[in-house]
């Protein structure tokens, strides 16, 4: 297999270090619109002990499909990795089916809210724009492998994973992720990239029941306190727009479908206030200097640019992070409810591979999904999630790289 990485973030770098201890590709091609960042993650691999000639750093635009289908073409990729933020997944998704290359990202195509009634009804939903393209991928042979992080991801496996080992029947599945990381020296400091973090914070959040289908809610609504495992504890968790509430019911029989982040009550307070204040718009507005000079920038891009890069902030955090779904519905005719997780300590992932909890634990997840597709564990044609394909294997994998997933009867 080789591999075509867009991407050289803390995601991207986390997904070089991993890989570099595997041995199912043969080569990874990491681009990125910097081309020292791009180097910089080579370098990263280097030093997990697996560079030997398999990495190599490229420079692209990733909003060039053109260019991106060129670059696919002179390395003989057969496998487009996306690791960049949302805005690219369009142009990168049409560039790899254009190039005859696989595909796989960790989010989806962007939503736009109901125009009249965005928190009751869905407007353009996420990943939308990937499935009106699923005949030309089956068409080819090609599998997109959409939203194949951790969450969505991970999470999508162990719905899978519940519907046919654990249940006869499911009432809901509930994503829930919580964490308790704190960063020393910083009041306000995102772990993961503040950009997606807006966009699917404050956007109207998704809901699934069956018999209604898909409708929306105010943001943060539903406010829950989940106790998450492993000295977490309880965590306030409240209703936000994502992936996997769009991807579960393609595949997995269930009467209701959510997902609650824990985001806890300051966090909050700061989306509302970049929202009250306009800073969270992506078009770009005209910021005029005393000398008359002006420059057109997104607020949402001043936003990031403000605030630490979530990669660097390694060694400042403290805590642990955890993704999982809890499912509830009946297992024998008897009632059964458990909380399906995958724990990752920040102390842990820095000593073993130098990239903090969040970047780490979403970074795994496709390395894993790539190497059960070089496998031929995993395969297929089409747009389709990590629940259209079998859970077993991919679980398995996981507790292989040394990074064993946990359930809870609740």
């Amino acid at each position: 297999m080789r591999i075509l990485l867009v991407g050289a973030g803390g995601v991207g770098t986390a997904i070089t270090r991993i890989a570099a201890r595997r041995s199912f590709f043969d080569h990874m091609v990491v681009a990125d619109y910097d081309r020292s960042r791009a180097e910089a993650a080579v370098s990263a691999a280097g030093a997990a002990g697996g560079a030997r000639g398999r990495f190599s750093a490229a420079q692209i635009d990733a909003g060039d499909e053109a260019a991106v289908a060129a670059l696919l073409a002179e390395h003989r990729c057969d496998v487009l990795l996306n690791a960049t933020d949302p805005r690219f997944v369009m142009p990168l998704f049409r560039a790899a089916l254009g190039a005859g290359a696989h595909y796989l990202d960790m989010a989806m195509s962007l939503s736009r809210p109901h125009p009249e009634r965005p928190y009751e009804e869905c407007g353009v939903k996420l990943g939308d724009a990937q499935f009106e393209r699923a005949a030309d991928w089956e068409k080819s042979g090609r599998l997109a492998l959409v939203g194949m992080g951790v969450e969505p991801g991970l999470s999508d496996v162990f719905s899978r994973y519940a519907a046919d080992e654990l249940f006869d029947e499911i009432d809901e599945i509930g994503i829930r992720d919580g964490a308790n990381l704190t960063v020393d020296g910083y009041d306000f400091a995102p772990s993961f990239n503040i950009w997606t973090t807006i966009e699917e914070c404050l956007n109207p959040p998704v809901v699934y029941e069956g018999g209604r289908g898909w409708f929306t809610t105010p943001p943060f609504s539903e406010p829950e306190v989940f106790d998450f495992p492993e000295g977490i504890g309880p965590v306030e968790c409240v209703n936000v727009e994502h992936e996997e509430v769009l991807l579960v019911p393609r595949w997995v029989d269930a009467r209701r479908v959510t997902f609650k982040y824990g985001l806890g009550e300051e966090f909050i307070q700061t989306l509302k206030t970049l929202h009250l204040l306009g800073l969270d718009r992506t078009d770009p507005v005209r910021v005029t200097a005393e000398d008359g000079t002006g420059v057109d920038v997104s607020p949402r891009d001043v936003v990031a640019a403000c605030l630490p890069d979530p990669a660097t902030l390694g060694e400042r955090m403290r805590g642990k992070t955890c993704a999982g779904t809890w499912i509830k519905g009946a297992k024998d005719g008897r009632p059964r409810e458990v909380y399906l997780y995958h724990v990752v300590d920040n102390q842990w992932s820095m000593a073993e591979y130098g990239s903090q909890a969040v970047v780490w634990q979403t970074a795994v997840n496709p390395v894993v999904a790539l190497e059960l597709m070089a496998n031929g564990a995993w395969s297929g044609a089409g747009v389709l999630g990590p629940e259209a394909l079998p859970p077993r294997p991919f679980l398995d994998l996981l507790t292989e790289y040394g990074s064993p997933w946990g359930m809870r009867e609740q």
